[in-house]
């Protein structure tokens, strides 16, 4: 890669090390920055890694905060979307899953900004749910690592504590990135080019959990979610603007 390669490389590593840090949304953008210099499925290739080391960090910072029933109720949807991709994975048409994604995702955070505040507790998860919005995390996850929106459509509304909220998404797709390894090998984007530059991209995504985190820990709840609920709006129009 040249400078500028290298330069988008690292702003996308270290948005990574950042969501993993608990700014969930923020690692959607890895991708489509990558995305400016090669082609979204040696960026997915690449950038797999620099996800599994950042989800090491993450895991030891939130080994303790994080909700189990969310959890089950996401997981077995997840894996079935992940499965679903592999299967796929050479019929599949990017732009069309993103502008899916994005719509979605819009929709949801621009419900969330104009609805009444009506306060209160947030609802309980369920397996019905938890299994749709599971199963298409775990597809657009495995296809360009944008699995954030439809987890966060379903998880958002369970108003969790922010570092509970950080911990379920840090560990959920701890587990989908480390499944994902398995495809990403037999489909080929697991070169020894991908992993050399990798290994180099490790070190911003490392130092972006850690400013996740301190980040995190300094953020009011009703903060972080307007914060997670309008980087959902940002993230959304990309995705759509790209696709269209």
């Amino acid at each position: 890669m040249d400078v500028w390669g290298w330069t988008l490389g690292i702003v996308a590593a270290f948005a990574v090390g950042l969501a993993k840090g608990g700014l969930a949304m923020v690692g959607v953008i890895s991708v489509p920055l990558m995305s400016l210099v090669m082609s979204p499925v040696q960026a997915a290739g690449i950038l797999l890694p620099v996800y599994i080391a950042s989800d090491v960090g993450g895991l030891i910072a939130f080994r303790r905060s994080f909700d189990r029933r969310v959890l089950f109720t996401l997981l077995p949807g997840a894996l079935a979307g992940i499965g679903l991709g592999w299967a796929t994975a050479h019929v599949v048409n990017e732009r069309y899953i993103g502008l899916i994604i994005g719509v979605i995702g819009l929709v949801f955070a621009l419900n969330a900004i104009f609805r009444p505040k009506t306060g209160g507790a947030g609802r309980s998860p369920g397996l019905g749910a938890g299994s749709f919005w599971g199963v298409l995390s775990g597809y657009t996850s495995f296809v360009s690592h944008s699995g954030a929106p439809p987890y966060q459509v379903y998880a958002q509304p369970l108003r969790l504590e922010p570092m509970v909220f950080a911990g379920t998404t840090t560990i959920f797709f701890a587990i989908c990135n480390a499944v994902k390894l398995i495809p990403y090998a037999f489909l080929g984007q697991l070169s020894l080019h991908n992993l050399s530059v990798a290994a180099v991209l490790m070190v911003p995504g490392i130092l972006g959990v850690f400013c996740g985190l301190w980040i995190l820990r300094r953020l009011p709840a009703t903060v972080f979610y307007k914060f997670i609920t309008w980087a959902l709006v940002v993230v959304s129009i990309r995705l759509i603007w790209v696709a269209l």
